[in-house]
């Protein structure tokens, strides 16, 4: 069968309003002036994923539920913009949104509005099957209903990663994505230990590779048993913004893993891409080019 798409991406279709403010944690007052402007943008975990590979040259399909409102036009127009295949299954709820407060060093404070999303909603199982069956690899989003295609997928045969973002090592929820995944990312934001959280993946699962990513201290790699730090990379410009650099560097890393790379130069791969994703701006939606990422490579390569 042709495995048309390289990568299918489930789940974390969103828009964020991006706020801009004086200082993090932000001090209690009446109210902020915001000058820089409150701004919504298409853009959340999945979509960022999906503009990650596509903008590497990478063949990608994403699928996720979305509302008939203004947010969902701003997600498909986001897609039909950047060129990136996407299936919309009609989601009565809304589509789902977020508040991103970001600070002036970057960091950012989510608000995530969980009022989008029902116990009862579902992706169509002959959809996730056929979309899979074309499919190279499938990355899934920890949004709901995404565990639920968890099964299909496993059966179509198609490979698995996903990210756990802030896990704290214990939370059953995450478990599930972590324990299906062939590759797992994580955020060592909330692991009180993270070198065990990260084997526990591997006893408990089937995953091949887990990465820890520590934002300025680099990130973890965890393959065939050993544990291995990655640097962090220098950024190519100031830093504005670490929002979606998370997706960045998983949307890398999996480039580099499809394209018959070595881990540890797909955990490069991936430290490039984040720290070039906390150069842009989050009202904006770039991700680096495969040729950009292949030079920074190579030149960290050369200093080495």
């Amino acid at each position: 069968m042709s495995r048309d798409t390289d990568v299918l991406v489930l789940g974390g279709a969103g828009v964020d309003t991006i706020v801009y403010v004086p200082e993090l944690p932000l001090p209690y007052a009446d109210s902020y002036m915001i000058e820089s402007g409150i701004r919504p943008r298409a853009g959340q975990t999945g979509d960022f994923v999906a503009l990650g590979l596509s903008a590497l040259g990478l063949r990608v399909h994403h699928l996720d539920m979305l509302g008939d409102d203004p947010e969902g036009d701003l997600v498909r127009a986001l897609h039909r913009d950047k060129g990136i295949a996407l299936t919309a299954v009609p989601q009565p709820a809304g589509t789902k949104r977020a508040v991103n407060l970001v600070g002036p060093d970057g960091r950012r404070l989510s608000l995530y509005d969980t009022s989008r999303t029902r116990a009862e909603d579902r992706f169509p199982e002959p959809l996730v099957r056929a979309l899979a069956t074309t499919s190279r690899h499938a990355h899934v989003s920890i949004t709901q209903p995404c565990a639920l295609t968890l099964p299909v997928l496993r059966e179509a045969g198609v490979t698995l990663s996903t990210d756990l973002h802030n896990w704290d090592g214990e939370n059953p929820y995450q478990e599930a994505f972590a324990f299906a995944a062939d590759i797992v990312f994580v955020s060592t934001a909330a692991l009180p230990d993270p070198e065990r959280a990260m084997r526990r993946i591997v006893e408990r699962g089937r995953a091949e590779l887990v990465v820890a990513t520590a934002g300025a201290k680099g990130a973890y790699l965890l393959a065939d048993g050993e544990l291995t730090h990655v640097p962090a990379v220098a950024p190519p410009a100031p830093v504005v913004d670490s929002n979606g650099a998370g997706d960045a560097f998983a949307a890398a890393f999996l480039y580099g893993r499809l394209n018959g790379e070595p881990p540890r130069r797909c955990a490069q791969y991936g430290a490039v891409a984040g720290a070039y994703a906390c150069t842009v701006p989050s009202t904006e939606a770039q991700a680096i080019r495969g040729e950009e990422l292949l030079s920074r490579v190579a030149d960290l390569g050369a200093a080495t």
